[in-house]
Formats: C-alpha cells, sequence, structure tokens
C-alpha cells in the first residue's frame, strides 16, 4: 500500500517550491491533494499538469491564507468535494530582509501575517475537521531560522520561532485532548526556491549558491524535494507517535 493512500491533504503555497513538491509526492504516495494559493493561476497551472500523472486525486483553488474567511472556504471545499482533511501543511511563506532600524512596522506585520498568522488560522480552523475523523497530522513548515537567528531577518526570524512554538502548542493541546492529530514543525536551512530569488538577483545564481553553501557543513544547498520527503514522513503512520518535535534539515547547520 502507498504510504498516504486514502488520505487527503490541503497544502499552502502550492504552486512552487517546497509546496509544490510536497503535493507531487503525497500524490505519487496515493493521497487526494488540495493545492492552495495567493497566485490563482499558477496553482491551477500547476495542478493541472500533476492531474496528467494523477487525474482524480488533485484539486486547487486560490486562497489568501491570512483571510480567516477563505481559510473557512478552503476547509468547507476540502470537506465537502474531497471528503475531509487528514493532512495539513502550512507551508506558504515569504521573507523579508533589513535591519531592525530599517525595517518597518508595516514589512514586520505583513511577515508576521503571512508566516505565523496564517498557521495560527490553519491550525485553529482545521483542528474541528479532523476532530470529527479522529486523526490527523499537521504540519507546519518553519525555518531553520525559527532555531538560528539569520542577520538582518528580524520579522523573519521571529516569526519562523512562533511557528514552532506554536506547533508544540498545538501538539500538547491535541494530545491532552486525545483526538490522535499530531502537529510538528518543519525547519529548513537554505532550499532552490523563490526565497531566494532576491539573492540571485543580487549575485547570480551561481554565486549566490557558492556562497550560501560554504555556510553549510555538507557544502551545499537544499532542493525542495529533501524538504517535501520529511513532510511525508510526518504525514504518513509511520509518524504516528510523533508530535510537538521538529525536523531540521539543514546540512548540518545548526550542530555547529
Amino acid at each position: 500500500m502507498k504510504r498516504l493512500q486514502n488520505k487527503i491533504a490541503l497544502i499552502t503555497g502550492a504552486a512552487q517550491g517546497i509546496g509544490l513538491a510536497t503535493a507531487k509526492l503525497f500524490a505519487k504516495n496515493g493521497a487526494k491533494v488540495l493545492l492552495t494559493d495567493i497566485n490563482e493561476k499558477e496553482v491551477l497551472d500547476q495542478s493541472e499538469k500533476i492531474k496528467l500523472d494523477y487525474p482524480d486525486q488533485i484539486h486547487a483553488i486560490k486562497h489568501d491564507v491570512t483571510s480567516a474567511d477563505d481559510w473557512k472556504k478552503a476547509l468547507d471545499y476540502i470537506d465537502s468535494e474531497l471528503g475531509g482533511i487528514n493532512i495539513l501543511v502550512n507551508n506558504a511563506g515569504i521573507m523579508a530582509v533589513g535591519t531592525i532600524e530599517d525595517e518597518t512596522f508595516e514589512q514586520w506585520k505583513h511577515v508576521h501575517n503571512i508566516d505565523l498568522d496564517s498557521v495560527f488560522l490553519g491550525c485553529k480552523y482545521t483542528i474541528p475537521i479532523m476532530k470529527k475523523q479522529k486523526k490527523g497530522s499537521i504540519i507546519n513548515v518553519s525555518s531553520i531560522s525559527g532555531i538560528i537567528a539569520g542577520h538582518n531577518l528580524a520579522a523573519y526570524n521571529s516569526a519562523k520561532a512562533g511557528v514552532r512554538h506554536l506547533s508544540k502548542s498545538v501538539a500538547v493541546h491535541c494530545a491532552r485532548e486525545k483526538n490522535d492529530i499530531r502537529c510538528n514543525s518543519i525547519h529548513p536551512v537554505f532550499i532552490d526556491t523563490s526565497l531566494l530569488e532576491g539573492l540571485y538577483k543580487k549575485y547570480g545564481k551561481e554565486k549566490a549558491i557558492e556562497k550560501l553553501a560554504k555556510q553549510i557543513p555538507m557544502g551545499k544547498i537544499g532542493e525542495p524535494n529533501d524538504v517535501a520527503f520529511a513532510i511525508l514522513y510526518l504525514a504518513s503512520d509511520e509518524s504516528k507517535f510523533v508530535t510537538g518535535t521538529e525536523i531540521r534539515i539543514d546540512g548540518g547547520i545548526s550542530a555547529l
């Protein structure tokens, strides 16, 4: 049997990068998947490509993860059209670079709204549906910056640290409620996704990757699938006794 056979998943920020890689991997492993993203055209285009291989497993909708109403609509859709939800992957996120003195309060709030508030909304509104099914797995994509603060990333560091502890809070709540809903966080280091586009434009992609790789003990940056496979593990029943913890996908940087 496939690792996610008969499971239903919602993945935010699924139009590209880690979210898209995870959607493909989930479908390959038997799950029905709802891809959501603020970029409606891109998420619909990507979902059509995945449907070529998995025609009966893929759905996609536009979804503003900062909107409580949009969360309710997305969850109503997955509940009515796909039959419920077993897996939530809170993946949508952005990054803003700047010193604490230069960063505006508007930038600070914008990063926290997308990177942290959206995770709160996703957990809050998904748990009641999962409770009806008496089982579920929530995977929140944080960052190594939520554990080791990156330079000039005050808003991003703090938001991702918030995701880490929110995940633990959700995990303990669900464990004490005995509802068999697990919650864990994922902490990638530099992954070749659009979050690095700013550096690619500044230095050129090859030179930027070289600069980043020098900071990693393994001497390279990660790929979206490196993260997607960890998410797959946490989504599957193989991790049925894993909750309130974090997986670091960082090439050894946090071991220094």
